[in-house]
C-alpha cells in the first residue's frame, strides 16, 4: 500500500480539524441541539463520501489498494484481494459499529463533564482535544495490533474471547453507575505530579498561581479542572478503544478500512455527544442490540481461526445491520430506561470548589478575580 495514502488521510483529518477549531469555533460557546445535529449531518456527510472514494480506490486499485496481502508465511491471505462494492460495503459496516459503540462512551463522557461541573462553553474544547489523542491513540493502536496479526494469527482467539467477555460484561453490567472522579487511578497521578486549582481559569488546560516559597510568593504551572476532565476522557476513549478495534477487525483486516472508519466514527462523536447528551437514556436497546454484535464478532472470529465455518462478509455485514436496525427500531418503539446523568453526577467532587448540582455553573476566575 502507498505511503501517499496514508499521508493524503492525515492530511484531510488535519484539515477538518484546523477547519473546526481555527475557523468555525475561536470563539468558546455553549452548543446547542440544533447545531449539533447540522455537525451531525456535516459529519455523517462526509464519512458517506469517503466510502464513495473508498469503492472507486479499491475497484481500481489507486495507490495499492484492494490489492490484499499476504501472511508472513505466505500460505493464506492476511486480507485477500476485494472489490469496490466489498471494500465501501466493509469500511460503511465498520463505521456503523465503532459509531453505535461510542454510545456508552458518550455515557461516560457526559457524566465526566457533569461530575466536574465542566461549563457547557469550553465542553466543545475538552472534547476536541480529546478526539486529536484518540486519533492518534487508536491510529498507533490499529497499525500495531494488525502487524502483530500477521505473525500471531492465535490472537484471533483472543480477540474473540475479549469481545464475547465484553458481550457478557454490558449485559449484566448497568450503565448507570456514578462515576467518583477522585478515586480515579488517573486523577491521584496527576494530582501528584501537578497542583490542581480549585477554579476553572476560562478554556485553559494549564495556568500560572502564586505559590509561597523559602524566598517569598513565585508563579508555578498548575492544571485546572479543564485538564482533568481531558485526561478522563482519554482515559475513556481508551478503554473503549480496547473492545472497539477488536470488533472491527472481526469485520475486516484491511488497516486502510479499520483505521478510516474508526477516525470518521471518532470525528463525529463529538457533535453526537451534544445532539444526544439529554436522550442518551432512550437508546437501552441498542445496547442491547450490540451485545449481540460483540458476540456474533467475537465467535465470528474464532470459529474462522480453527476453520470450523467460513462466514462471508455479506452475511456478517447483513447479521450486523439487522442486529442494529431492530435496536434502533425497539428504542425508538419502545424507549426505557437509564436514569438521567444529571442525576447521577451528585455533588462536585470534593474539595474541587466546584458548586452542587443544579447551582450556577462556575465562574472563569478571571471573572471571579475582577468582581471581587
Amino acid at each position: 500500500m502507498d505511503w501517499l495514502v496514508w499521508a493524503g488521510f492525515a492530511a484531510l483529518i488535519a484539515l477538518f480539524l484546523f477547519i473546526d477549531l481555527g475557523v468555525l469555533n475561536r470563539r468558546p460557546h455553549a452548543i446547542t441541539t440544533r447545531e449539533a445535529l447540522g455537525w451531525t449531518g456535516m459529519w455523517v456527510s462526509v464519512a458517506l463520501t469517503f466510502s464513495v472514494f473508498v469503492y472507486f480506490a479499491y475497484q481500481n486499485q489507486w495507490f495499492g489498494l484492494g490489492l490484499g496481502q499476504r501472511t508472513a508465511d505466505g500460505e493464506a491471505w492476511h486480507y485477500p484481494p476485494m472489490s469496490g462494492l466489498t471494500a465501501a460495503t466493509l469500511f460503511l459496516t465498520g463505521y456503523v459499529v465503532e459509531y453505535s459503540l461510542s454510545l456508552d462512551n458518550m455515557f461516560v463522557i457526559a457524566m465526566i463533564m457533569l461530575h466536574l461541573r465542566v461549563p457547557a462553553q469550553y465542553q466543545h474544547r475538552v472534547l476536541f482535544w480529546g478526539i486529536i489523542g484518540a486519533v492518534v491513540m487508536r491510529g498507533v493502536m490499529i497499525l500495531t495490533l494488525t502487524e502483530l496479526l500477521e505473525y500471531f494469527r492465535w490472537l484471533f482467539v483472543v480477540f474473540g474471547l475479549l469481545l464475547i467477555f465484553t458481550a457478557v460484561k454490558m449485559l449484566v453490567v448497568k450503565g448507570d453507575q456514578d462515576i467518583n472522579t477522585e478515586s480515579s487511578l488517573v486523577i491521584r497521578a496527576a494530582r501528584r505530579l501537578y497542583p490542581v486549582t480549585p477554579e476553572y481559569h476560562g478554556q485553559r488546560f494549564l495556568t500560572s498561581v502564586p505559590a509561597p516559597g523559602p524566598s517569598g510568593t513565585r508563579m508555578v504551572r498548575a492544571m485546572t479542572p479543564l485538564m482533568l476532565a481531558l485526561l478522563l476522557v482519554e482515559t475513556a476513549d481508551l478503554v473503549f478503544a480496547i473492545d472497539s478495534i477488536p470488533a472491527i477487525m472481526g469485520i475486516t483486516l484491511d488497516p486502510f478500512i479499520v483505521l478510516t472508519s474508526n477516525v470518521f466514527a471518532i470525528l463525529g462523536l463529538r457533535s453526537l455527544y451534544f445532539a444526544l447528551a439529554g436522550m442518551m437514556d432512550r437508546f437501552e436497546h441498542l445496547k442491547t442490540a450490540l451485545v449481540f454484535v460483540l458476540a456474533f464478532i467475537g465467535m465470528k472470529m474464532i470459529v474462522e481461526y480453527f476453520h470450523l465455518v467460513d462466514i462471508h462478509h455479506g452475511v456478517s455485514v447483513a447479521v450486523i445491520g439487522a442486529l442494529l436496525s431492530i435496536g434502533v427500531l425497539a428504542s425508538v418503539l419502545r424507549p426505557s430506561g437509564r436514569p438521567d446523568a444529571s442525576a447521577a453526577a451528585g455533588s462536585g467532587p470534593p474539595g474541587s470548589g466546584l458548586p452542587a448540582a443544579g447551582g450556577d455553573p462556575p465562574r472563569d476566575a478571571d471573572e471571579g478575580a475582577s468582581a471581587t
